[in-house]
């Protein structure tokens, strides 16, 4: 019986589970990831491949080395061939491993010299079967690579000035930047010193090395790059009393949960860029979210903590002062577009050409140099849409050049649907593909063109959710999937994502594909499916101004599938 002494026992109060963050104390308990990283900083991983694995061969790395650690330099296995998408996500990793690895190598701004551009040609034709691809992000990527070549092609790339430092893993990756940097006429800041600071006091630093996952970062003044997609960007911007510099964008990413970057609302001269990079960099760095790797990005942290929180602690903490408050960027009438011949400043000429969805050669890199030398240009660039431009064009030169392009193939004058077609790695190599992608998005380029049809739509095939191809952004947006065919049998095809887009010009709102219930294809269908939805755009638009994503929205669903 209960006496009037008795004491009421009161609830356990439940403390909440950390996060993971370092500067709140939370390092345990670490997932998989983190304990590799903890174990051994990962770019320590280039000293056993030069001393231990190139010598012995694929069967000597070390599991945590192999599908760890490798990524910091630039190296993923790849998918053993026969292996049907059905079983991505049921095999074990070591039953999905090829013994040939996907090589990354940077090339940060996108800017190559033609002496760098014949290393990566000779890299392609000598060591990966003559593969390789100009990726989404401005990188050169192989394929076929062999653990034993790898110093070897370090020792090439290194020797012109390129590197695969941290061109893959938990750390900074590549610096994206405006393809025409330093010969746009409507430049008036050039990012490029910004650049070429950051990679060379920052990329490779031990101190920044381990990372909750990947960041990745643009540089530019002109908006002719995805920014609102990057965890950290810098856009040009004019401060009524400052003058040029750069807005400060954070917490943009695609993949299974898209965010779009924010304005930070700060400005900064271009000195300064380096630095507050590095600040930002710190800030996910130690107060990331380590303990489950899906909400690991810095979107996560920007999403729950907002952009005052956000930029009180990196002035706070990580950079010891307040930023200058700014104004937005003034963005151009209609999206930049480098395709074709574009006058520079100096009254030469840049040429932008489109290979189809960004698969290249080694003899087309090879090709790619000789013409642009034979045309007096020393300078290509590459793009974060997988096109290319040659720089430094006199102007009687440019049809011989486009021509000259033409016959390597290169689209120097290429359809909006070639222009405008983005594809992923996909189930040829890629691990974690469901579908293929590249000649997938190649037959879609060249039955549109069959037709005749030519609309400024963007095509974006992913392989799988991870949106490395930005699905969710495209006009029409494809993320590979198994889906019924004809019969009712499982056969490859994707789930559909319908007048998605990124603020690239003034009128322009950003935002994420109309995904309608059921809306897939399959692969097989494909061509004809977006065939059938420019020729409804056409005929359905208001005007032949009104973008396909504003008729996207307006539209019967009955005409959308």
């Amino acid at each position: 019986m209960a006496t009037d002494n008795a004491v009421t026992a009161k609830p356990a109060v439940r403390r909440k589970r950390g996060e993971g963050q370092w500067a709140l104390g939370h390092r345990e308990p670490l997932n998989p990831n983190e304990r590799t990283k903890k174990d051994d900083n990962p770019l320590n991983v280039r000293a056993r491949i030069e001393s231990i694995y190139a010598h012995h061969g694929f069967a000597s790395i070390d599991p945590a080395d192999l599908r760890g650690r490798f990524r910091w330099w630039g190296l993923y296995t790849q998918r053993k061939p026969g292996i049907d998408g059905g079983r991505t996500a049921i095999l074990e990793p070591h039953e999905l491993d090829d013994e040939y690895f996907m090589l990354r190598v940077r090339i940060d701004g996108g800017q190559l010299s033609l002496a760098q551009l014949r290393v990566l040609a000779d890299i392609s034709t000598r060591y990966a079967r003559d593969t390789a691809d100009i990726t989404d992000r401005q990188n050169i990527q192989y394929h076929w690579i062999r653990i034993e070549d790898m110093p070897a092609i370090w020792q090439q790339l290194e020797a012109v000035g390129l590197s695969t430092t941290e061109a893959c893993g938990d750390t900074p990756r590549v610096v994206l930047g405006s393809p025409v940097a330093g010969v746009s006429a409507d430049e008036l800041v050039d990012a490029t010193p910004a650049i070429d600071e950051i990679v060379g006091k920052y990329i490779g630093d031990p101190a920044l090395s381990n990372l909750p996952r990947k960041f990745k970062t643009v540089v530019s003044w002109l908006p002719d790059v995805p920014y609102e997609a990057n965890d950290v960007a810098f856009l040009g911007v004019v401060h009524p009393e400052h003058g040029p510099g750069f807005d400060l964008w954070v917490g943009g990413g695609l993949s299974t949960n898209p965010m779009l970057a924010q304005r930070l609302g700060v400005w900064l001269p271009l000195a300064e860029v380096p630095e507050v990079w590095k600040g930002v960099v710190e800030v996910f760095r130690d107060y990331g979210y380590r303990r489950l790797r899906n909400r690991a990005r810095l979107k996560y942290l920007v999403a729950d903590w907002g952009v005052a929180k956000f930029r009180q602690v990196l002035e706070d903490e990580f950079l010891g002062r307040k930023l200058v408050d700014g104004p937005a960027p003034e963005l151009p009438a209609q999206p930049i577009d480098h395709m074709g011949a574009h006058p520079q400043r100096d009254g030469s000429f840049y040429v932008g050409a489109s290979p189809i969805v960004g698969r290249v050669s080694g003899p087309m890199l090879h090709s790619l140099a000789d013409v642009a030398e034979a045309h007096g240009s020393q300078r290509v660039r590459l793009t974060p849409y997988q096109k290319l431009l040659v720089l430094d064009v006199a102007p009687e030169q440019v049809d011989s050049l486009a021509d000259a392009l033409e016959a390597i193939g290169l689209q120097a004058r290429p359809s909006q649907i070639r222009r405008s077609t983005m594809a992923c790695t996909g189930i040829e190599y890629c691990k974690l593909a469901i579908v293929e992608t590249k000649a997938t998005a190649a037959a879609v380029v060249h039955h549109i063109e069959s037709t005749g049809l030519d609309l400024p739509i963007s095509v974006n095939v992913n392989g799988c959710p991870n949106a490395c191809a930005r699905t969710q952004v495209a006009d029409i947006g494809l993320k590979g999937q198994l889906v019924p065919g004809p019969d009712g049998e499982l056969v490859e095809g994707f789930q559909v994502h319908l007048g998605g887009g990124l603020t690239l010009a003034k009128g322009q709102q950003s935002g994420f594909g109309r995904k309608l219930r059921g809306l897939k294809t399959t692969t097989a269908e494909l061509p004809s499916y977006v065939e059938r939805l420019s020729r409804a755009y056409l005929d359905g638009r208001k005007d032949a101004d009104e973008a396909f994503a504003e008729w996207v929205q307006r539209a019967d669903e009955d005409v959308l599938r």
